[in-house]
């Protein structure tokens, strides 16, 4: 598909969704509905949800989950149709057996006797696929490869057409995938969290954070025409716990944070919004004509002026390039041509970069900030997008696919000494460096997407890496993709990061 037609503004939803509160719409378990104990279990188990962490901490007893029958402590949700359950998990404390289990179960029924589906992480570091095909019928298990010993886990737990799939890995690597088949579960279930202490007489804890159920697209949706709902979330660095902070049953994308750290600002349905972070509100931006924008927006480094990628009427409806101030006003146009989708602003203020389609081929230009001639800066076969200026000016990253994967490429501000930084299986895009110009984030699209496209609604990862190359980490399992970090996403301090992930929303 065209990165012109990727690119397009986000054309307004078919029914009215208001901006909801998140905190005023959690119960006392967050996203769960209740919690229980199945099965015989003394003493009872319990859960408790930390609302401003959004993590859990759940304590089970029951003597196993395995046999022909389960004893654990169960937080559950009903959920119909297909889903994505992700968290990431570890036992609190040293245990007392092996063999205690955490992790997700899908079940038809609250039974102890009931066919499941779940992803068992256990005390001594199995990762195991476990389910029962009929009621009272003798568990069966696939075990993952990876063992997880005193596991900082992710745990994925996902149904996709009657289709189980497990992804495991150390928190910070790479996600290994396992699938079931066969087993046959009614549309509706009961999802969640449970702890089994695998002794009915001891208690064991978990604790979860980053817990997600996820509802992708239904059967005939349509990309770019559909839209699922958005989750607005910023990222804690140092604990890898990432909290969602507003949600819309349409979409919006690309957060990009102020300068004062108080607000983030996204597109939505063509305009602009300011997110204050201390109320959680939303006002939109006034951009004057400007309301066809897409989710390329920039703001300068002194935070005053903002450079927008807008679909003019006047140009056939391509994507140009204009500033304004960040605070609003009336768009002045910078590019003469389109389309040209912007990407970075440079230090000192003087220049932008932008990836603009000319002669049927995407490359990286640069332009003065106050219009003018603009100088291609890449020129090689293959896509190049996403260029941004490190904080001292020395460099431009961008995304590259003229090795035939997208990957993290830099260059000098006047084009030379292009240089590859990742290369690897994933295909990588927009890079984004750390206001202390030592880290680079990116966004990871799985090798079976194209390397020039960046796709919404899929299995994507954020990594976090040294500004020079190196080994990348994992630092968030994101279901997203197109819009979940397109623009520049770092908070100020160098602490956060914000970025957008992707569900049906109720």
């Amino acid at each position: 598909m065209r990165l012109s037609t990727l690119r397009h503004f986000l054309a307004p939803t078919l029914s009215l969704a208001v901006l909801a509160n998140l905190a005023s719409a959690q119960s006392p378990l967050g996203v769960f509905d209740a919690q229980t104990d199945v099965g015989r279990v003394k003493p009872s188990g319990f859960a408790s949800y930390d609302p401003q962490l959004q993590s859990y901490r759940i304590v089970g007893s029951g003597q196993n989950m395995w046999g022909d029958h389960d004893d654990f402590h169960f937080v559950w949700k009903r959920v119909t149709g297909n889903f994505i359950l992700s968290t990431r998990a570890h036992f609190i404390g040293a245990g007392g057996d092996p063999h205690r289990k955490i992790g997700w179960t899908i079940r038809p029924s609250l039974d102890t006797k009931s066919p499941h589906v779940s992803a068992a992480l256990h005390g001594n570091g199995l990762m195991s696929l476990q389910f029962r095909r009929t009621p009272g019928a003798m568990t069966e298990e696939n075990k993952s490869q990876d063992s997880l010993p005193n596991a900082d886990a992710v745990i994925q737990l996902e149904r996709r057409d009657g289709v189980y799939l497990m992804s495991v890995a150390q928190f910070g690597d790479t996600l290994v995938t396992q699938e079931l088949t066969g087993v046959s579960l009614p549309d509706t279930v009961y999802v969640g969290l449970f702890v089994c202490s695998h002794n009915d007489t001891v208690v064991e804890r978990g604790a979860f954070s980053n817990v997600r159920i996820t509802i992708p697209p239904k059967t005939g949706f349509v990309a770019y025409r559909d839209y699922i709902g958005s989750n607005l979330e910023i990222l804690n660095l140092a604990t890898g716990n990432a909290t969602i902070v507003h949600q819309y049953h349409g979409s919006f994308q690309a957060p990009n944070w102020t300068r004062d750290g108080k607000a983030l600002i996204y597109a939505q349905e063509g305009h602009l919004y300011r997110f204050d972070l201390s109320s959680r509100s939303a006002q939109v931006i006034n951009t004057g004509f400007a309301t066809r924008n897409n989710n390329d927006h920039v703001l300068s480094f002194d935070g005053r002026m903002m450079a927008i990628s807008n679909h003019a009427v006047e140009d056939s409806g391509v994507s140009i390039v204009y500033t304004v101030p960040t605070t609003g006003g009336t768009p002045k146009r910078v590019t003469a041509k389109g389309p040209s989708y912007l990407h970075g602003w440079s230090p000192d203020g003087r220049w932008l970069v932008f990836t603009g389609q000319r002669n049927n081929d995407f490359d990286v230009y640069r332009i003065s900030a106050g219009g003018g001639e603009e100088t291609r800066l890449t020129a090689t076969p293959g896509l190049d997008d996403g260029p941004e200026y490190t904080p001292d000016g020395a460099y431009i990253y961008f995304n590259s696919a003229r090795t035939g994967r997208m990957q993290i490429w830099r260059m000098r501000p006047d084009g030379s000494a292009q240089q590859q930084i990742t290369n690897d299986g994933f295909n990588n895009w927009f890079p984004h460096i750390s206001p202390d110009g030592k880290s680079i984030v990116y966004i990871s699209f799985p090798p079976t997407v194209a390397a020039d496209d960046h796709p919404f609604y899929k299995h994507v990862q954020l990594k976090l890496m040294p500004i020079g190359g190196g080994p990348a980490r994992v630092i968030a399992y994101v279901y997203g993709g197109q819009g979940t970090i397109n623009v520049p996403s770092w908070s100020p301090d160098g602490k956060r990061l914000a970025f957008v992930s992707n569900s049906t929303l109720p």
